[in-house]
């Protein structure tokens, strides 16, 4: 355990301290929440001290247990935004027509209304709608202010618009929270989103197409880009910004990592065998034999409806029942 110097009371005498945890509780506007909080105990004679660093991080342990239990805006988001998109706090605060210490109260650890958490929640998951306040309002910032923000939103923007950039955006992102994650894996992880992404949210991820090969859908492109690892996992991804995704975007991405993910590329490619979308295109074909049909985002999508129906998904954490119903099929 740490050992500090404080003031004790009952020794009278700076001396050192122990660090204790414990389930604590405290209350937030009205609201009482548990948390592990920590306690410091004097080392000569076991009392309670004090210590403006251990009061601190109970604190903020309390917020941010009160920030998850109410779907308030964690402060590690808040305090990405004015570097995700170059903006000051106090020119945040007047593009968003809030008081000019609004913003910086909030970054520094107060607490948004449920009203402020959604607006600044949207503004970092989606670059597209901070681009559109941004228009809207770039009458409040100063010419540079704009320009330096501008800029920023337009690289975010550009890396998720060209042409690849989307499905690219995905594949970085999967290798970079998959500790390890093979080419065939990859494959099979792109159908899935693409999958799902449609189940729920009525749209595909990105516009590429996959086709029916022996081992199960394929992304052509992306074959070729990692074919070199063979059957090894692919080079991890060691940072990525994932406020390029939408938050319907990226909590098919997590299902996916999470749920579809944790299962080998062998095992992946033997669902998809077993699915009707793949069947589909290969129709009568042996089931070794070479093939670039497409499998038809029509097919991906109905199939996926049809299980998202089947299974009561409500939402994307539901996905894991269909994996694991699948691997049990053997």
């Amino acid at each position: 355990m740490k050992r500090n110097k404080t003031f004790c009371e009952e020794c009278r005498d700076d001396v050192g301290y122990l660090i204790r945890e414990r389930e604590m509780a405290g209350s937030v506007k009205g609201k009482e929440s548990h948390y592990m909080g920590k306690e410091a105990h004097c080392a000569q004679c076991g009392a309670l001290v004090y210590v403006p660093e251990v009061n601190d991080a109970n604190l903020e342990a309390l917020y941010e247990v009160y920030r998850k239990e109410n779907g308030i805006v964690p402060l590690e988001i808040i305090r990405a935004i004015p570097e995700k998109y170059a903006i000051g706090k106090r020119p945040f605060a007047l593009l968003l027509g809030w008081g000019e210490q609004t913003f910086s109260r909030y970054y520094e650890g107060d607490m948004p209304t449920k009203q402020y958490s959604d607006i600044l929640t949207r503004i970092y998951h989606e670059p597209s709608f901070y681009a559109e306040l941004l228009e809207a309002n770039k009458g409040r910032l100063k010419p540079l202010a704009y320009e330096k923000s501008r800029k920023a939103v337009d690289v975010l923007l550009a890396a998720v618009t060209a042409p690849g950039g989307k499905i690219n955006a995905v594949i970085q992102y999967l290798l970079n929270q998959c500790e390890d994650i093979t080419p065939l894996a990859l494959q099979k992880a792109l159908y899935y989103i693409q999958g799902f992404h449609y189940a729920f949210f009525g749209s595909f991820l990105f516009e590429e197409d996959c086709q029916a090969w022996a081992h199960g859908p394929v992304y052509r492109e992306v074959y070729f880009q990692y074919r070199d690892y063979k059957f090894n996992p692919i080079e991890k991804t060691e940072s990525f910004d994932a406020g390029i995704f939408s938050s319907n975007e990226k909590v098919i991405c997590d299902s996916i990592i999470h749920y579809i993910c944790c299962y080998s590329g062998k095992v992946l490619e033997r669902f998809t065998h077993n699915e009707m979308p793949w069947l589909a295109a290969r129709g009568d074909l042996p089931v070794t034999a070479s093939s670039e049909r497409l499998i038809g985002k029509e097919l991906i999508g109905e199939y996926f409806k049809a299980v998202k129906e089947k299974y009561h998904m409500v939402n994307p954490h539901d996905i894991k029942g269909y994996a694991q119903d699948m691997f049990l099929q053997g």
